[in-house]
């Protein structure tokens, strides 16, 4: 009887704990499709302005920088606001900028670089941390070049200099921290940040090594008679 009964309760505790497995998976499923969500709309909230903005100005080509900047600058100054976001918002907000410049015909590759640089600026100037907002800036700028059938290497290398010379007006430090993370994290082009961001320390290539000399030829034994003597024979 007594052992029937400690089964029975063992069988409450595990379906009890097994619900509160459950509870928590379905909240954060809906929490993720949330964020999904929020984040597809600051993507087309972003890339509409852009492209409208553009459109207005007539001068994709010398508008389209001081729109990024501007939009950028928007996107930091809501989250700094609102306390929370910047990291998770900055690579909807790069993603909306390459996407709108590419709505009205412009090239995305241009702006590539200062949509990272002024996330990386923007961070710096509200004490956020700058190494996971230019990750998050570049992450942006990829998927949207990958969507729109662009050179994604080529971009992600030109996004990764635009964070390194934006850390680099910050301080070496910042310059670090930007390096160690780009080079671990950018998604989808590892090689491409390698290759753009050498590890420090790394060692030189070896010289090759000298050419050997051709080692002397051995002397050829002299065929030559000797005066005073005779081949025998």
């Amino acid at each position: 009887m007594v052992n029937e009964e400690i089964e029975k309760e063992g069988q409450d505790t595990s379906s009890t704990i097994g619900k509160a497995g459950t509870t928590v998976k379905e909240g954060i499923v809906q929490s993720l499709k949330g964020i999904n969500e929020i984040e597809a709309e600051i993507v087309s909230l972003v890339r509409n302005t852009v492209s409208q903005t553009l459109r207005a100005t007539g001068g994709v080509a010398g508008e389209a920088i001081g729109v990024t900047r501007d939009v950028v600058k928007g996107a930091i100054q809501a989250t700094e606001e609102v306390g929370t976001g910047l990291v998770m918002s900055t690579k909807s907000v790069a993603k909306g900028v390459i996407m709108g410049v590419g709505d009205v015909g412009g090239d995305a590759m241009s702006v590539a670089g200062q949509t990272v640089k002024a996330a990386v600026s923007g961070a710096a100037e509200i004490g956020a941390d700058i190494a996971l907002v230019a990750r998050s800036a570049v992450d942006g700028v990829v998927d949207a070049v990958k969507e729109t059938g662009g050179n994604a290497g080529n971009a992600a290398g030109i996004a990764v200099n635009g964070a390194i010379e934006a850390a680099g007006s910050i301080g070496q430090t910042a310059v670090k921290a930007v390096k160690d993370i780009l080079l671990g994290a950018v998604e989808g082009v590892k090689e491409v940040a390698g290759a753009a961001l050498p590890r420090s320390g790394a060692s030189a290539p070896a010289p090759p090594p000298p050419a050997k000399s051709p080692a002397p030829a051995e002397p050829l034994e002299s065929t030559t008679i000797p005066k005073g003597r005779m081949r025998t024979k």
